[in-house]
C-alpha cells in the first residue's frame, strides 16, 4: 500500500495538519491549454482528469481583490468551520477522521481540524484524498482509510455543493465499494456551504462566497487538482496530483488559514444555539438545486447540466480553468461577487442579470464545436 505525502516535501501545508493521499506527480507535463482542453472534454476524447489546466495567475488588481474578500469574510467563513465541525462531532462523536476530499475540501478540512483542537481540544485525524466525476472515489484512498481507522469514523469533506453532483458520486461510490466487498464508509458529505440543499450536514445554505474558490493551487497549499490518468496511476496507486513548488511567492493558502482560525474567538459564543437550531431541524436534502439547473439548462438551450455551473464557488472555477460561454447574477451589486465581476472582464465574457435564479451567479460553460 503506498504511502501519504506531506508537505513541506509535498504541498506548503504543515505536515500535521494534512496527509496527501495522493501520488507525486510533480515532474510530470500534464497542463493543457484551457480551450484545446475543454475541446477535448466536451468531444469526448478526453476526460477532465486526465490532464490539468494551466494555472490561473491572477494580476494585482485580482489579488488584492483577494485581500479584501479574505478580510471581509474571515468571520463568515470561521462561523460556518464552527457550526459544521460541531455538528459533525454532536451527530458522529469525537473520534472522527476527517477525510477533505482534495483540492476544494482540503482548507475546510484543515480548519474543521483547527477548530475542533481550539473548541474541545481534539486533535483529529486529517487526510485528503481525491474523487473524481464520473470515476468514483480512490478506492486504494479508502482501502488505506480501513486498514487505519475504522470506517464508519470516516467523515467526508468539501468546500460546498453546487447541483449536488459529487454528493452523488461519493454516496454511488462508496455503495459500489462496499457491494463489491471493500469497507462500508457513512456517504454523508459535509461542507461549509450547502445552497444546492444536496447534504444534511453544513455550516449553512447560504451561496456566500468562500475565499479559497477565488483561486487555484495558492490558496489549496500549492497542491493541482487531482488526476486519474491510466498511463501514470496504477492499480493499486493513490490518484495523482502536482505540488507547485515554483508558485511559493504567491502563496497564499496559510495565510487565509489563519486569517479564519484567528476569528474563531468572535464567532465562539453564538456557535452552540446555532447547532442546537440545526440540530433540531428538517435537514433533509431537496434537490432544490439540481432542479434550478435543470430549468437554467433549458432556458437557454444547453445540451447537459455539466455545463451549466451553480453557485458562487463553481461560478469562480469555471472562470479559472473553464471556456466560459456567460455568467448569470440575481443581484449584479451583491459584495459577493466582486470578484466574479473583476473574472468575466479580465476573460471577455458577458454578465446577464437573472432576477428569479436560485444562486447568486451560475457560470455557464460554452459548448465548442
Amino acid at each position: 500500500m503506498p504511502t501519504p505525502l506531506y508537505g513541506p516535501d509535498f504541498g506548503s501545508y504543515a505536515p500535521d495538519e494534512v496527509a496527501w493521499l495522493l501520488t507525486d506527480l510533480s515532474d510530470v507535463d500534464l497542463e493543457a491549454d484551457i480551450e484545446i482542453r475543454e475541446r477535448a472534454i466536451q468531444a469526448g476524447t478526453a476526460h477532465y482528469a486526465e490532464s490539468l489546466p494551466i494555472e490561473f495567475q491572477p494580476d494585482e488588481r485580482y489579488r488584492a481583490l483577494f485581500d479584501t474578500v479574505l478580510a471581509e469574510t474571515a468571520q463568515t467563513l470561521a462561523a460556518a468551520v464552527a457550526t459544521v465541525t460541531e455538528l459533525v462531532i454532536a451527530e458522529r462523536g469525537e473520534n472522527v477522521v476527517v477525510a477533505s476530499l482534495a483540492r476544494a475540501g482540503t482548507p475546510v478540512g484543515i480548519l474543521m481540524r483547527r477548530w475542533a483542537r481550539y473548541r474541545h481540544g481534539l486533535e483529529l485525524p486529517h487526510y485528503a484524498v481525491s474523487i473524481v466525476r464520473d470515476r468514483g472515489i480512490d478506492r486504494t484512498a479508502i482501502d488505506y482509510l480501513a486498514a487505519h481507522h475504522d470506517p464508519a469514523s470516516v467523515v467526508f469533506v468539501d468546500g460546498w455543493t453546487g447541483k449536488g453532483a459529487i454528493a452523488r458520486e461519493l454516496r454511488a461510490a462508496l455503495d459500489e465499494t462496499a457491494a463489491a466487498g471493500g469497507p462500508r464508509c457513512n456517504p454523508d458529505l459535509a461542507v461549509l456551504a450547502d445552497p444546492g440543499h444536496c447534504v444534511r450536514t453544513y455550516g449553512t445554505r447560504d451561496d456566500f462566497l468562500i475565499a479559497s474558490a477565488c483561486l487555484n493551487s495558492t490558496v489549496s497549499g500549492l497542491v493541482s487538482r487531482t488526476v486519474l490518468n491510466a498511463d501514470l496511476i496504477g492499480r493499486n496507486d493513490f490518484h495523482g496530483a502536482k505540488f507547485y513548488r515554483e508558485l511559493a511567492d504567491s502563496d497564499v493558502s496559510n495565510r487565509l488559514l489563519d486569517a479564519v482560525s484567528g476569528a474563531f474567538p468572535d464567532v465562539a459564543g453564538g456557535i452552540d444555539d446555532a447547532v442546537a437550531d440545526l440540530v433540531a431541524s428538517d435537514r433533509t436534502p431537496t434537490w432544490s438545486g439540481w432542479r434550478s439547473v435543470e430549468d437554467i439548462r433549458a432556458r437557454y438551450g444547453i445540451t447537459t447540466v455539466n455545463f451549466v455551473k451553480p453557485g458562487v464557488g463553481e461560478t469562480t472555477r469555471v472562470l479559472l480553468r473553464r471556456v466560459p460561454w456567460r455568467i448569470l447574477v440575481r443581484d449584479p451589486d451583491a459584495p459577493e461577487l466582486h470578484h466574479i465581476h473583476a473574472l468575466a472582464e479580465s476573460r471577455g465574457v458577458p454578465v446577464e442579470v437573472v432576477d428569479d435564479l436560485a444562486y447568486s451567479c451560475m457560470g455557464l460553460i460554452r459548448e465548442l464545436e
